[in-house]
């Protein structure tokens, strides 16, 4: 396992990052026709909205035509629901049965986990956009830091991440450009 500072320094930048956020003119978003296109990373919020019903078509054919790959970021994120729902609560049975399924769905061969060096980096940049926030709206959230994570693995292993998870990745954009991020709305 190997981490460079001075590499995450010079990719990074925390000292003369650009703390503005990206137009939404300027965001890809997902729309009909769907194309084929780069492999995709999914956010969290991609298995959610999938199993409550809130994706749109063209957010379910984009997730047929590309191939779809897996971060254990988001694997945490989902299993960490089987720790905090609270088993008293009827609907907490059906809940963890979808995740479980969803969960099983996972091939092997595309859940990947995100290097040492990105988990270096994500911390500057998650860092950097907590700073860049009204200090009102600045909290340490660990979902934030999970975010940077999976968009800087995305960077690193040539994908395109899936979100509807505006605020949080268009300021990732907007600091390291050369991520690539197709948004949706449900």
């Amino acid at each position: 396992m190997n981490f460079d500072l001075k590499r995450a320094l010079r990719h990074i930048d925390p000292q003369r990052a650009n703390f503005l956020r990206s137009p939404e003119v300027a965001l890809d978003f997902v729309a009909e026709p769907v194309a084929t296109g780069s492999q995709l990373l999914l956010d969290t919020c991609v298995y959610v909205d999938v199993l409550q019903g809130k994706t749109t078509r063209a957010v379910d054919t984009l997730l047929d035509l590309r191939l779809v790959n897996h971060s254990v970021v988001c694997l945490s994120e989902l299993t960490h629901l089987f720790g905090r729902l609270d088993p008293a609560d009827p609907r907490t049975k059906f809940a963890l049965k979808q995740i479980a399924g969803v969960i099983a769905d996972i091939p092997n061969h595309r859940l990947g986990a995100p290097s040492a060096q990105v988990c270096g980096e994500a911390g500057m940049l998650a860092g950097l956009v907590e700073r860049s926030r009204n200090p009102r709206d600045q909290t340490h959230r660990s979902d934030l830091l999970n975010d940077a994570i999976i968009f800087l693995q995305a960077l690193e292993q040539g994908q395109t991440v899936l979100t509807r998870n505006i605020r949080d990745f268009s300021a990732f954009l907007a600091m390291a450009p050369a991520g690539r991020v197709t948004f949706y709305q449900s």
